[in-house]
């Protein structure tokens, strides 16, 4: 078996956990004796079992796949739609279709909703993303698997360490993940909290209004820049009070896998991706003011000690022990006429 892996958006251009993902993917793969490599556009005889796409594969070049006697599985990460209303919902999926009856079919091919139609398996990270890959573009539910992101060792093998008073959150320093929402917050609810990460730019205008907060306020807001060191990483979430992120839009966060794996309460936005994961076993926060957030933030402060630990979440080995079952599966499968 050799599984070819592509992706839709280069990694030099926006760090972040979707190139973790891959990565991670990768290594483990090939750490169950699983043949992985990257797709070289460039390498016409490059040959493979399985095209692991992370994003949506264009329709067209799923179709020349099938020609080569490939396999496509295709995980698109649906972060957009997956923190949209019922309501929202049900009027793109309305929408969508009014679009595909009556807009030309050179228009409609750019959306590549046939990616859904032609790719032999999806791999959902969440059962909410599966709901809709199924909802909003009749993915075959005989096709769609919900297999999770995986933690790294290093977090699990982290020794159990008395916990501070600083909350964490480790992000991006961008809108979505609504990092300067939660240092406004934490100032308000005088709830010492640890930022962990960094802008796209540090010339981002909202980057540069965290800046100046957190420097402006040390003493509730503590901020010395991303830790590439995993060690490091798993001995915080240890030692911290709990675990914040309250973005606007997410998959599956890594770093809240992470936190759970080292047993760090967690605080998440009340999104569907975080319930379907957690379940009671997390606590949230709307999506709300400053003034609301800093209510639900210094609750969570003050409760945090006797709170429930998460559930333990899947090792990057067992992800690719589920990935390989995905792979056998559709290579198993007679082919489409």
């Amino acid at each position: 078996m050799k599984i070819l892996v592509n992706c839709s958006l280069p990694f030099g251009l926006a760090h972040g956990g979707q190139a973790i993902q891959i990565q991670r993917t990768m290594a483990a793969l090939g750490g169950i004796g699983i043949t992985v490599e990257p797709l070289r556009w460039w390498d016409e005889q490059q040959t493979g079992d399985v095209i692991l796409y992370f994003g949506r594969m264009p329709a067209e070049h799923i179709r020349f796949a099938r020609r080569k006697k490939m396999k496509v599985v295709m995980a698109e990460l649906l972060t957009a739609q997956g923190s949209r209303s019922t309501a929202q919902l049900r009027r793109q999926k309305m929408l969508s279709r009014c679009i595909a009856r009556l807009a030309p079919r050179s228009f409609i091919a750019a959306f590549n909703w046939d990616s859904y139609r032609l790719a032999d398996a999806f791999v959902a990270l969440t059962s909410w993303e599966k709901h809709l890959m199924e909802y909003m573009f009749d993915a075959d539910p005989k096709k769609t698997f919900v297999v999770p992101n995986g933690v790294e060792d290093v977090f699990f093998q982290s020794p159990k360490a008395e916990r501070g008073p600083w909350l964490v959150c480790t992000a991006t320093i961008t809108e979505r993940k609504r990092v300067l929402e939660l240092a406004e917050a934490a100032v308000a609810a005088q709830a010492p909290t640890w930022i962990i990460g960094r802008a796209y730019a540090d010339n981002d205008p909202y980057a540069q209004k965290f800046f100046q907060l957190a420097k402006a306020n040390p003493k509730f807001i503590r901020f010395e820049g991303a830790i590439s060191d995993r060690a490091r990483l798993a001995e915080i979430y240890r030692a911290a009070r709990g675990f914040v992120l309250l973005s606007t839009m997410e998959s599956l966060s890594l770093s809240a896998l992470e936190a759970a794996a080292c047993e760090c309460p967690l605080l998440l936005s009340d999104l569907p991706w975080a319930r379907s994961t957690f379940n009671e076993t997390a606590s949230y926060c709307p999506i709300t003011s400053t003034t609301g957030t800093a209510t639900v933030l210094r609750k969570f402060y003050d409760a945090a000690p006797s709170l429930p630990c998460p559930p333990k979440p899947a090792t990057w080995l067992e992800v690719a022990r589920q990935l390989k079952t995905v792979f056998e599966r559709v290579l198993n499968q007679k082919p489409e006429t």
